[in-house]
């Protein structure tokens, strides 16, 4: 299976292997980049006179439907299969269970535009399934992890409650893990539910508390069903957290009311999560997701739907990548019906964005702290629209109790409230124009990124109600890196007993153990006001660190290897987390998840393939530690590696590259 995450931009559970902010050890300076992006569209409705893309498939050849790396994936693989035309759903399920595929999903209604089904296969299933004319495209089903309200005063809300401003009469979308709809922060406003979840299957259970893999109506997203429940922990508990920032009785738009969906499933796999079991949205669950939120508008006035999550890393505009050609119709299309996309951009203090947040229609959402100082471990860069408050946020968790906790997960839905706030304040203009009104009103954070000085706006809700102008530019410095934990001293020789396995066992590699808690940022403390019960400490954020020397496979498998290195086993999950976000060789087609796994790569010595993974684990953990601030190469080499027909010269070829 495939589990690419779409990061819930904070970190919450220490169980969720989604990439938090790292711990430890401050982030590195934002990656440059050389590639400027693709011009931003407009943040509105799409132009008059242009219908919304239906982003229709289109048959092609056989070869050509299937994504990099489907055909050389051994075992079975999760995928959508895109149609090319919703009558065909039921033949081609029929198709690929003839085939012996198994069908993981088969919606019971299907939009005229982007149809499709879910189906698990091995690589010559699929391949035989591509020879449909029927089937427009097969590409993974990838899923997502999830990425808090002192922070009120900072974007001017305390003064536009005063005044009356609540966003009573909208609603805010928030398509997350649940919601717990009787916390009192919420006072009873939670007024429509749905979930749409993976149904059991190789290790994914649904989160629909009846056990399907759709349901709608009251308790459908409901955040304290037995199986968010692991070891006393509630898996479910961003969804709740993030409602509460946007429209809870503390929070940004405490009139409004709330569309809870639930998008994600409950993951038993280690080898997928880092941990026994996590919580990943997959992509066929949020398309399903949007699509209803949009049949509620404009019916229901819904001023934005919040994702607070995300995937893959780009320093560009992803329009016209696969999954921005999936995604952007469906954004334009809630754009056209008054409903504006805000996602979280990431925490990889990356000169970019995570997706869907690089699709120019989104809204692009950063995190800042108190001070307006942009977070040590948000994204940044020209793709993001806004910043707002990201760190030590407080709000509500399941169990009628409040939690702080950081990350553009935090960040996004401050915005999502915002206009909310604002569309109920200026009812007679389009949600483009008020989210452009955020924009103008904003207070600038001048800062470096890629080479480049770029000024993005932080949120001023204020302001913008106001009309008033925004207030001084700020000028941002980059954090200052840690001198601890800067990575291992010499290369071990030959001779050093972590070089050759070890022969203690058949398993000698590092513990796999469920993730431990990362060590904490150096963060703003915030005192906390909303209630008289102590808050607990802020969950901690796993982000890259900054060190400047790059390691070699021997010396990464030495820091891998149960306590022989520098950095601590909480660093190195976060390493590895952030790897497997954006890489499509990690854990697709090579199983790198946890420290034993990741060891048992770096050590490989046999085959063209193998040694090219171990090349692609070590650029990873290098770009990771903050040794290399550009992406390209390893991209470049994973496409070697994904490719069906990939000479032995090739790999070879591909692996060189990476030790340059």
């Amino acid at each position: 299976m495939r589990f690419r995450r779409l990061i819930v931009c904070s970190i919450l559970l220490a169980l969720l292997p989604a990439a938090p902010a790292l711990a430890g050890e401050p982030p590195a300076t934002p990656a440059p980049t050389s590639s400027a992006p693709a011009a931003d569209a407009p943040q509105g409705e799409p132009p008059a006179g242009d219908a919304p893309s239906t982003g229709a498939p289109s048959a092609g050849p056989p070869e050509e439907k299937l994504e990099e790396g489907l055909a050389v994936a051994e075992g079975t693989s999760r995928v959508i299969v895109e149609l090319t035309d919703p009558a065909q759903t039921a033949p081609v399920a029929a198709q690929a269970v003839a085939q012996d595929a198994q069908v993981v999903l088969q919606p019971e209604t299907q939009p005229a535009a982007q149809p499709f089904i879910v189906v698990e296969g091995t690589a010559e299933e699929l391949a035989a399934l591509a020879e449909d004319p029927r089937v427009a495209a097969i590409h993974r089903d990838r899923a997502y992890p999830p990425t808090a309200i002192s922070s009120l005063p900072v974007i001017g809300a305390d003064k536009v409650h005063a005044e009356g401003r609540t966003g009573a009469g909208q609603a805010i979308a928030v398509l997350d893990t649940g919601i717990d709809r009787d916390h009192p922060f919420f006072g009873g406003r939670v007024v429509a539910e749905a979930c749409f979840s993976s149904t059991e299957y190789d290790g994914v259970e649904s989160l629909c508390p009846n056990g399907q893999s759709q349901m709608i109506g009251t308790g459908a997203a409901d955040a304290e069903y037995a199986k968010c429940l692991l070891g006393g922990e509630n898996l479910c508990e961003h969804g709740t957290h993030v409602a509460g920032i946007a429209a809870g009785q503390g929070g940004v738009a405490p009139g409004a009311n709330i569309v809870a969906v639930q998008v994600f499933s409950r993951v038993n796999d280690e080898d997928a999560c880092g941990a026994s079991a996590c919580l990943m949205a997959f992509e066929s669950s949020l398309r399903l997701a949007m699509d209803h939120v949009a049949s509620l508008a404009p019916a229901t006035p819904i001023a934005a739907m919040n994702l607070s999550l995300g995937g893959q890393l780009s320093d560009t505009s992803c329009d016209t990548s696969e999954e921005g050609q999936v995604f952007k119709p469906k954004i334009d299309d809630l754009l056209a019906k008054g409903v504006a996309t805000v996602v979280a951009a990431g925490n990889e203090y990356f000169a970019g964005t995570s997706f869907p947040a690089c699709i120019s229609s989104a809204v692009a959402v950063g995190a800042s702290n108190n001070n307006d100082e942009i977070a040590d471990f948000s994204n940044t860069g020209s793709l993001l629209d806004l910043f707002a408050p990201g760190v030590d946020i407080e709000s509500s968790v399941p169990d009628d109790t409040m939690a702080a906790h950081s990350g553009t997960s935090m960040a996004a839905p401050h915005v999502a409230g915002a206009l909310a706030v604002l569309k109920a304040a200026f009812p007679d203009q389009a949600i483009g124009a008020l989210v452009e009104k955020l924009k103008t009103s904003g207070r600038p954070f001048a800062y470096q990124a890629d080479g480049v000085q770029v000024v993005t706006p932080r949120l001023d809700l204020a302001a913008a109600t106001s009309g008033a102008g925004p207030q001084p530019t700020v000028s941002q410095s980059a954090p200052a890196p840690a001198p601890s934990e800067s990575g291992p001293s010499p290369e071990p020789t030959d001779e050093n007993p972590q070089d050759d396995d070890p022969g203690q066992s058949e398993d000698p590699d590092p513990t796999d153990s469920p993730d431990p808690s990362p060590v904490p940022l150096p963060t703003v403390t915030v005192t906390v006001t909303v209630t008289a019960t102590p808050p607990a400490a802020p969950a901690s954020v796993c982000t890259r660190g900054t060190a400047g020397t790059r390691m070699s496979a021997k010396e990464w498998a030495v820091e891998l290897y149960r306590g022989t290195g520098q950095l601590s086993d909480e660093t190195l999950t976060c390493y590895l987390k952030l790897a497997h976000k954006s890489s499509k060789v990690f854990p697709e087609l090579t199983k790198a998840s946890s420290l034993g796994k990741a060891y048992r790569v770096l050590k490989a010595a046999k085959g063209a393939r193998a040694k090219l993974d171990r090349a692609l684990l070590t650029a990873w953990l290098d770009w990771a530690h903050g040794a290399t601030s550009t992406l390209e190469p390893v991209r470049a080499a994973e496409k070697v590696r994904l490719a069906a027909k990939a000479s032995g010269a090739s790999l070879k070829k591909a692996a060189a590259s990476l030790g340059k």
